[in-house]
């Protein structure tokens, strides 16, 4: 059987301060590192990377830098498994932040053209919902259905809670305004949930509530000169395969409003012959995910070790 390797590319949540400092210390990708960073600080007309290498954690984990930051080190790892030999991706895919490391992947747009985007995108979420007026939360055991009646019961009175992140079976991800949230937590914990844990983040990221950040992104994705996929790319709002760019925009304009269907996305995959996943990133978040849905092996490389070990499984 001839192998099929699907790459999924992390997003936002898996970032920390020195997450590049295996492959930066590499004699094998110290080259590569070092041509990718001195983009990146050209393109964003800022030192990313001094910020992902020396932090502080506080400056890193804002929105308008974790996204260009993790963007950064998604295609690092993409490239350095490139630079080692190995096999190109017969598909690929991203969760949330991380499709945008899939188009630049896929050739769909330039690394340039993809830490600029995502720096629009971060920016015009948060400009969206002033801080500490949204939120979201985890729900550990419910059904999707489940969740859905937690969050319709924590939508009353002009709030709102929608599912949004469906990670894995009986792990959702929920967003909206922080009362809305809060509620259906609440509902939740009533449902039997084992667990309903509020995040630590800056915005109710994929909520309806995100509509007026999906403008300003559309109208900078508009002014880009976008490339045809060169390999099938799954996205987050449809788990659908486009090929027309002005598609390709449309579904970004809707995913940051929209749910990341990850399940879907995962199974879809394996449905088109994956004989193995790459998670290309920092972390392991997706890795553990997909050991949750499908029995297809996976591997992750977010260094110089897990670059090897994962060669090595190929």
């Amino acid at each position: 059987m001839t192998s099929k390797i699907a790459f999924l590319f992390p997003g936002q949540g898996s970032q920390s301060v020195g997450m590049l400092n295996g492959f930066k210390a590499s004699p094998v990708t110290e080259a590569l590192s070092r041509n990718l960073l001195e983009r990146a600080n050209a393109a964003l007309g800022q030192n990313i990377d001094a910020l992902v290498t020396e932090g502080p954690a506080e400056a890193l984990n804002l929105t308008v830098n974790t996204q260009p930051a993790m963007l950064l080190a998604d295609v690092l790892a993409f490239e350095a498994w490139k630079a080692a030999g190995g096999p190109t991706p017969s598909m690929v895919a991203g969760h949330s932040l991380g499709e945008y490391a899939a188009l630049v992947v896929a050739g769909v747009m330039s690394l340039e053209d993809g830490l600029r985007t995502v720096r629009v995108r971060a920016k015009a979420m948060q400009d969206a919902v002033p801080v500490g007026q949204g939120g979201m939360a985890a729900i550990l055991g419910l059904s999707d259905e489940q969740v859905h009646q937690a969050c319709k019961a924590g939508s009353v009175q002009g709030e709102i809670a929608e599912a949004v992140n469906f990670n894995a079976p009986n792990q959702v991800v929920i967003a909206g305004s922080a009362a809305g949230v809060k509620a259906a937590c609440e509902a939740a914990k009533a449902l039997g949930a084992k667990r309903a844990l509020e995040l630590p983040v800056s915005a109710p990221f994929h909520s309806s509530l995100m509509k007026p950040a999906s403008i300003a992104l559309e109208a900078h994705l508009s002014t880009l000169d976008l490339q045809t996929p060169r390999v099938p790319l799954y996205n987050n709002i449809d788990v659908a395969v486009e090929t027309a760019p002005s598609r390709i925009v449309d579904a970004l304009v809707r995913q940051a409003y929209g749910p990341v269907r990850w399940v879907e996305t995962i199974v879809a995959m394996e449905k088109a012959g994956a004989t193995m996943f790459v998670e290309c990133g920092p972390g392991k978040v997706l890795a553990g995910l997909v050991k949750r849905i499908s029995e297809v092996p996976v591997v992750n490389v977010n260094d110089p070790d897990s670059l090897t070990s994962a060669l090595a499984a190929v």
